[in-house]
């Protein structure tokens, strides 16, 4: 069923919005895949905050015209599903993680703020370890010192009081 003018409207407008936040956006085709591994990927897709939508390319590309994505609109062929992120990782880490169980979901490009990525630079952003896990790295790292060096200071003390 087809979309008459004013939805059409509504759909770049949806889309427009998200590209306006977005860090990241990843195209993969989906050709074949059943309805109930589709539901699995959305859901996924929902978890991690991703935008994730079966569109029109026609639509996509009026959304991401003007935009620092604008030069991803030549890979836009096929039937595309859309990952679109407001964190860099999340988008690429959603697909990818879903095609390495299904080999229906094929990546075929990617792009970050005027940056255009193949399916091996996408595959590689989403190896990449996302916002949340660098701050708990950090969180980790920084509680560590302290606690070393009052470990230093009391093992000091120690030898001191047994001399």
């Amino acid at each position: 069923m087809s979309l008459n003018l004013t939805e059409k409207k509504a759909v770049v407008a949806e889309v427009g919005a998200q590209v306006a936040q977005a860090q990241a956006i990843v195209l993969a085709e989906y050709r074949g895949i059943g309805v109930a591994d589709m539901t699995v990927l959305r859901a996924e897709a929902r978890k991690s905050g991703v935008y994730l939508r079966v569109l029109k390319n026609t639509l996509v590309r009026r959304a991401v015209e003007g935009t620092p994505f604008a030069a991803l609109a030549d890979a836009m062929v096929g039937p595309l599903v859309f990952g679109i992120s407001a964190d860099a990782v999340s988008a690429a880490k959603v697909i990818n993680n879903f095609a390495k169980t299904n080999d229906k979901i094929v990546i075929k490009a990617g792009a970050m703020p005027n940056q255009v990525m193949d399916a091996a630079g996408v595959q590689a952003l989403a190896s990449t370890l996302s916002r949340e896990e660098l701050l708990g790295k950090l969180a980790g790292t920084l509680n560590e010192v302290p606690t070393k060096f009052a470990r230093a200071i009391a093992a000091i003390r120690d030898a001191k009081e047994a001399a």
